[in-house]
């Protein structure tokens, strides 16, 4: 199949089936941009739901601008890979001082967290650049279809793929066809059990006709994924909490938790502790967490490293917090 006419299917193929999102048929590339980090590393029908409550609650970029990122970590609680937030709330900020967003494939570029990916999504969607997004469900669809085995987490696996996706794309329908292989590879190219019956390019499909479906696209070996022991502690005394940011440096910058026991000892409580739970698993990539909940009730107040700062309990969830401590609040409340 030629290029063209593999590009030609594609698009035939989304303007039946494409998927009906609310961030699709729209110019803003604001909302445009914030769908896309979104679904960075979450699922569609996750990410709709927050998109939604994003867009209400910050409904321009000047909103984001001027929001504190306290607000802002609230509203992306439970989505997790937080950097995600902070990045999106210094480049609302960016673009705010620039008098608008960029119009060009570079100028995006320079936006804090934005990659060649987004970068490409914004601009096709929004100001029709010819400009190929490239992710996951686009290697996978190329790797198959032109039975590339090259790794796609090397150098000369993400050259070999964007400069294809770039030769395919039609100058004249950049966003339709970006649009197309996503949901192309999310819907019908799956990476398990994918449609090959009533695929549009089975016929010229590599994978399909060697038998090589399920090994491609091909990736290099992950890094060891790495356990990590914490143990939370949550102190209660007269109505009050004590609760501390996570400093940089590490995961959930910026975030809130209870007191935190990791390779030290533990604090004097002055009081017996409550085991709440244990070894709850938390998975992070190229980590695992395995977290011990406990509850303090002292009858004194008790001396705690001066980061920590006692607010109202019922003030609480005015806190942005990671999904490990809103495991143990919800503990708490059982």
């Amino acid at each position: 199949m030629e290029r063209s006419t593999f590009t030609g299917a594609l698009l035939r193929w989304f303007a039946q089936y494409g998927r009906e999102l609310p961030w699709r048929g729209i110019d803003d590339p604001y909302g445009i941009w914030v769908s896309e980090v979104i679904l960075q590393q979450t699922r569609i029908e996750q990410g709709r739901d927050y998109w939604l409550r994003f867009m209400e609650h910050f409904p321009t970029v000047e909103s984001l601008a001027a929001a504190s990122e306290d607000d802002v970590l609230r509203m992306w609680q439970g989505l997790g890979y937080y950097s995600r937030a902070r990045n999106l709330h210094a480049a609302a900020r960016q673009v705010v001082e620039q008098g608008g967003f960029p119009r060009s494939i570079e100028g995006l570029r320079a936006l804090k967290g934005v990659g060649d990916y987004t970068a490409a999504a914004v601009g096709s969607m929004a100001f029709h650049l010819p400009a190929a997004a490239v992710d996951g469900n686009v290697y996978r669809v190329l790797a198959r279809h032109y039975g590339i085995d090259v790794p796609i987490n090397t150098t000369r696996g993400k050259h070999t793929f964007e400069n294809l996706a770039q030769q395919l794309l039609p100058v004249d329908d950049a966003s339709a066809f970006n649009q197309a292989m996503m949901d192309f590879g999310a819907t019908w190219c799956t990476p398990k059990s994918p449609r090959c019956i009533d695929c549009p390019v089975a016929e010229t499909c590599v994978a399909l006709r060697s038998g090589r479906i399920n090994e491609l696209p091909v990736k290099e070996k992950k890094l060891k994924v790495q356990e990590r022991h914490l143990t939370y502690v949550y102190i209660r005394h007269e109505g009050k909490t004590a609760f501390h940011r996570r400093p940089a440096g590490d995961i959930w910058q910026g975030l809130w938790e209870p007191l935190l026991v990791e390779n030290k000892s533990m604090p004097e409580l002055g009081c017996p502790l409550t085991l709440l739970a244990h070894n709850v698993k938390h998975v992070l990539t190229h980590r695992v967490l395995l977290a011990d909940f406990y509850l303090a009730e002292p009858e004194t107040r008790p001396e705690l490293p001066s980061d920590y700062c006692w607010i109202d309990e019922c003030d609480v969830d005015n806190y942005a917090v990671s999904r490990l401590v809103e495991k143990l609040l919800d503990y708490l409340m059982k």
